[in-house]
């Protein structure tokens, strides 16, 4: 599905040069669930940006779908990103001026959705997700927690062929966090999707086919489960 060849990323900093990640050279199959570890200031949420076209590598190559990523346009990016990925952010992300709904609903509006299908996708999501009390709600009126799974909803409402998520489950207490997690394996082997998670803990990184560990930028080990 993706291919990374040597990807390095820097930035400047007061006439020094900053390493974040340092020529990484990773596959990733249709259909894998991987969990990427490793100690704060690893480049975990570096290289899931790169991967989600969030930000530009400084130097390497990106193969997704068998497209160039590095030779898109910005525009060519944002659309192949819209078409396919979905991404769960650590930091919601949410769009304060919008209800839960209108979050929810916004990746729709990216793609030809009838009305009446809109409010059907929805309608699931908020059931799934237990928050149809709060679709009425604005982010702020909501706990960390709920903002979270609203994000989460948001990401899969479309059906990504692949989902990237940032610490999914930080914010969520155990209860829930075990059934993100479950939810995540489920769509990975009963819908096939491709799933790429960055996460701190040992168990939610069990829940995968794979753990990558990075250390200083660089891919410290990669283990099949």
């Amino acid at each position: 599905m993706l291919s990374l060849k040597n990807i390095s990323k820097y930035y400047q900093s007061g006439g020094n040069k900053v390493s974040v990640l340092n020529n990484i050279t990773l596959d990733i199959d249709e259909g894998e669930f991987v969990s990427i570890m490793g100690p704060s200031g690893s480049g975990k949420s570096t290289l899931l940006n790169v991967i989600g076209m969030l930000d530009e590598a400084s130097e390497g190559y990106y193969y997704f779908l068998d497209k160039m990523v590095h030779q898109l346009k910005e525009k060519q990016r944002s659309a192949l990103y819209k078409e396919n990925i979905g991404f769960v952010f650590q930091a919601y992300h949410l769009i304060d001026e919008l209800t839960v709904y209108e979050n929810i609903e916004t990746p729709l509006l990216y793609h030809d959705f009838k009305s009446s299908e809109r409010k059907a996708l929805v309608a699931d999501m908020l059931d799934r997700f237990q928050i149809v009390g709060k679709k009425d709600l604005f982010p702020a009126q909501l706990s960390g927690g709920q903002q979270q799974l609203v994000g989460i909803a948001r990401a899969l409402i479309v059906k990504p062929k692949l989902l990237l998520a940032d610490e999914p489950t930080g914010n969520l207490n155990s209860k829930q966090g075990e059934e993100i997690m479950e939810l995540f394996q489920k769509l990975n082997k009963e819908d096939g999707m491709t799933i790429i998670q960055v996460t701190h803990s040992e168990k939610n990184a069990e829940y995968g086919t794979r753990i990558i560990n990075l250390l200083d930028g660089t891919v410290a080990s990669s283990k099949k489960l």
